[in-house]
């Protein structure tokens, strides 16, 4: 069964008891279709989908994607395809008569719809005392903001696994902790909010830059993670590199060796430390947002 043969409500798939005996089923999850329609690149859709559906257990959201949706011929696909494979239908569609003709489009055939901005935007207008302008893309207009995102992104690229460690200076945060703690991909999830964000790896017999330890109005904070998770984390990693060696780098007793080196040094240094065991990637920048808030407003 494929996406488009989805009902409209989902399908679910239950499980019984392997013993033969009488139980009740057990439900595994429910597949139902999403569509996201945006006239620009559509992050904040995504981001909403993830947030909702990270609050319900068991669903499996099959996402169709329209983005960039700025004539009548794109909106036809759209909405054939929304027709094809009914579900819920969220959009960020900011022309007037494409929303109106989406809009109608699912409530003659009882499609669930909703324009996720609607309420903000409705709120932010009553409270400025200001009309919206209905600018297709607007968030995408070049600003000073954007070009500091990407001079972070730039800065995180050139600043990974402990490169070019002598200009950790221009740093807002660094990140420390041994291999495979997230640190490459939480300095680039904070570079896109951004933040100049560098990362230096904790690696046995090696020692730190002397240039981290000369870093006054940057926070350097620690991420460490328990022994069993890093195991298995390296474990992948070998798995996904085809790697056949084995060695230090997997051994549980070296790598707890590992963890225990660096949280001394974090200790002896003062640095905040974030375990990173159980959280996502947007969990520790969340953290790693607050120390600098925190740090800001101390200063």
């Amino acid at each position: 069964m494929t996406a488009n043969d989805l009902p409209p409500g989902g399908l679910s798939a239950d499980r019984a008891d392997p013993s033969g005996a009488a139980a009740r089923p057990q439900k595994l999850g429910v597949y139902f279709n999403v569509h996201l329609v945006s006239d620009s690149t559509g992050e904040t859709l995504a981001g909403v989908v993830r947030a909702s559906c990270a609050q319900f257990d068991n669903i499996l959201p099959i996402e169709h994607t329209y983005f960039l949706v700025r004539s009548a011929r794109q909106m036809d696909r759209v909405l054939a395809e929304i027709e094809e494979a009914p579900g819920v239908v969220l959009f960020t569609v900011s022309n007037v008569a494409q929303r109106e003709r989406l809009e109608e489009f699912c409530k003659a055939r009882g499609i669930p719809h909703v324009a996720v901005l609607d309420s903000s935007l409705d709120m932010m207008s009553r409270y400025l005392g200001l009309d919206l302008n209905h600018r297709v893309g607007a968030g995408r207009i070049l600003s000073a903001e954007y070009f500091r995102r990407i001079d972070a992104l730039n800065f995180a690229a050139s600043h990974d696994d402990g490169q070019h460690a002598v200009e950790l200076k221009g740093a807002d945060v660094v990140l420390v902790g041994v291999s495979r703690t997230s640190k490459t991909p939480t300095s680039v999830y904070l570079a896109n909010r951004g933040v100049k964000a560098a990362n230096v790896p904790i690696v046995p017999h090696i020692p730190l830059p002397q240039a981290l330890f000369e870093l006054a109005d940057t926070l350097i904070v620690g991420l460490t993670i328990s022994p069993d998770r890093l195991v298995g984390v390296r474990r992948n990693r070998l798995k996904a590199m085809n790697e056949g060696r084995d060695g230090s780098y997997v051994d549980e007793e070296a790598v707890r060796a590992e963890i225990v080196h660096a949280a001394k040094t974090f200790e002896r240094h003062g640095w905040p430390v974030i375990d990173v065991s159980r959280r996502s990637v947007e969990e520790t920048a969340a953290a790693i947002l607050n120390l600098l808030a925190e740090r800001r407003a101390g200063e």
